[in-house]
């Protein structure tokens, strides 16, 4: 069906979808609504920062979300970046990005997604993601991973320093001398570094060997638990360490992200 459907279509059109098909569903008109949004004018507010951005995109994606799952899943959680918090009774909760690099999103750029995650307890189930601007979407379940419907490759092991490392790291994290200095032991020997402000697109292109690695701290969990379940399906790593004073999400192949883990923990 169209992306242009009433929430309620979708919902009648999604009535018997699997959590691997409706959660593809769900980023794929919850980015592409907000791509739309975009082209038409926006509001935007500031969070914590000039670069910590929520848009009416963002919101509007949650909220449609939320509404087709609340109607679809209404004995499961659902915990969205936007406020969107509804307590579970099956112990299975949705975690939504609405728009995953907000700041990327109005400045025009491409490099934006939606995400959604589903977890029971520290088991995720299903993860999803959906860049509108190249429609692609990546799905994890089961323990496989696909990108648009065709399933992808297990990760090599290789170094760092043959690989792209992608990570973020706020000015403000610069001038903490502990962070800094995890970072820059953790980064410099990669083939290259590239910040490019959408975790989850990140993660997706790691799970397809487009990028080696993934580095950022103070991770909440609709920025991290998507793409990690993705990456840990084609048999990679995602794990968290202490180091500097925060912690940090480390995400590759099983090589890299030891390599990295070392590295952070001096």
């Amino acid at each position: 069906m169209g992306i242009m459907a009433t929430t309620q279509e979708f919902i009648t059109a999604h009535s018997c979808a699997t959590d691997a098909e409706l959660a593809a569903a769900l980023v794929t008109h919850a980015g592409s609504l907000a791509l739309r949004m975009r082209a038409e004018g926006l509001e935007t507010d500031y969070k914590t920062s000039i670069s910590d951005v929520v848009s009416d995109a963002d919101r509007a994606a949650e909220a449609f979300v939320a509404e087709a799952l609340e109607a679809l899943r209404p004995d499961d959680g659902i915990l969205g970046e936007e406020g969107a918090a509804t307590p579970s009774a099956s112990g299975r909760v949705w975690v939504i990005d609405p728009v995953d690099g907000t700041f990327n999103f109005l400045q025009g750029s491409d490099y934006f997604c939606s995400a959604v995650a589903v977890t029971h307890g520290e088991d995720i189930l299903v993860g999803a993601v959906h860049r509108p601007a190249t429609e692609t979407t990546w799905v994890a379940a089961e323990g496989t991973a696909t990108r648009n419907g065709a399933p992808l490759a297990p990760l090599v092991d290789a170094p760092l320093s043959d690989k792209g490392l992608a990570t973020y790291l706020h000015p403000s994290s610069m001038r903490d001398d502990a962070v800094r200095e995890a970072w820059l032991r953790a980064a410099r020997d990669a083939a290259t570094v590239r910040m490019l402000g959408a975790g989850s697109v990140d993660l997706a292109n790691i799970a397809s060997g487009q990028l080696g690695a993934w580095l950022q701290h103070s991770v909440a969990d609709w920025d991290w638990l998507p793409g990690k379940a993705l990456v840990e399906a084609v048999g990679g790593a995602a794990i968290t360490v202490e180091a500097g004073g925060v912690t940090w999400c480390v995400a590759g192949n099983r090589q890299i992200v030891a390599d990295i883990a070392a590295r952070l923990e001096g």
